[in-house]
């Protein structure tokens, strides 16, 4: 579902109750990378334009999130991030990953920060890329971004012009978003499994976990992405996240909407890097 090329054939993962799909690629130290919630969303179409150069030095664990991709769509009604962190800590446990840096994107974003405050010791160092889980200072609530996303399968159902306007609100630059990536998109939102139980419907919301009370328990090295154009969870998001982690960097893009690792792969991918490769020959001690 890129819109770049073929998908690289995925792996199944039975996680209790649950299959997750994920892709796996090189060999190093763990990375997972986590993506976000939107409609017909996939862990290989957020990362794409990553996971091949992450993958020079790192072993790259590529998760469909449940209800996303080719991973199981469950009937969700617990904590949403705890339920997934609980996930993505059960695929950890099958793959055999002691510990793992995560990059998380927007939903994925606020479930690595759930794993984070859950299972701290299972945690290395986190990238997080407009994540969930915050709250702003100055900016409307919801977002144009989250008002669609909510929206999406609400009457009169989907359709590929509402995927458009919503994949519009993830970008600065809508040129980017091909006929062929949005056309993917559309058609695995609407696949039947999908289509059956979304996840991120009005009728969940009671189910999302007010993540901003915790933050300030992660203790582990953080470096926030933003994009300054974030009409979904917008920059002064950010501000409070770095106000409350104890170990928190800010790097902010331009020009740059909601996926800044797909907006920015380049200048993505080398500053991620080199965080994770800080002191790497060491590993941190989450207080």
């Amino acid at each position: 579902m890129s819109g770049l090329g073929r998908p690289p054939a995925g792996q199944t993962a039975r996680v209790g109750e649950i299959d997750l799909q994920y892709v796996e690629a090189g060999s190093g130290p763990a990375v997972l990378m986590l993506h976000g919630g939107g409609p017909g969303a996939s862990g290989y179409s957020n990362f794409e334009r990553n996971l091949e150069v992450f993958a020079r030095d790192h072993r790259v664990i590529v998760p469909d999130l449940p209800g996303y991709g080719g991973s199981s769509k469950p009937d969700v009604q617990v904590g949403l991030y705890g339920y997934l962190a609980d996930a993505i800590r059960g695929l950890m446990d099958h793959l055999g990953i002691d510990q793992a840096d995560i990059v998380g994107n927007s939903l994925g974003g606020g479930t690595a920060l759930r794993l984070a405050t859950a299972a701290p010791e299972r945690v290395r160092r986190l990238v997080l890329m407009g994540p969930g889980g915050s709250i702003g200072t100055q900016s409307p609530s919801p977002s144009e971004g989250i008002k669609l996303l909510w929206s999406y399968y609400l009457s009169p159902g989907p359709s590929r012009e509402r995927l458009l306007a919503f994949l519009k609100a993830m970008v600065f630059d809508p040129a980017q978003l091909t006929d062929a990536l949005i056309d993917a998109r559309y058609a695995a939102s609407i696949e039947p499994d999908a289509m059956r139980e979304p996840l991120l419907v009005p009728k969940r919301r009671r189910l999302i976990e007010p993540l901003w009370r915790d933050v300030a328990q992660v203790h582990h090295k953080t470096l926030l992405i933003w994009g300054r154009d974030d009409r979904t969870i917008p920059l002064d998001h950010a501000w409070m996240l770095l106000n409350q982690l104890p170990d928190a960097r800010l790097m902010v893009f331009s020009r740059t909407g909601h996926w800044a690792q797909w907006e920015r792969p380049e200048e993505f991918n080398r500053l991620a890097l080199s965080f994770l490769a800080e002191h790497s020959d060491q590993p941190d001690q989450p207080e």
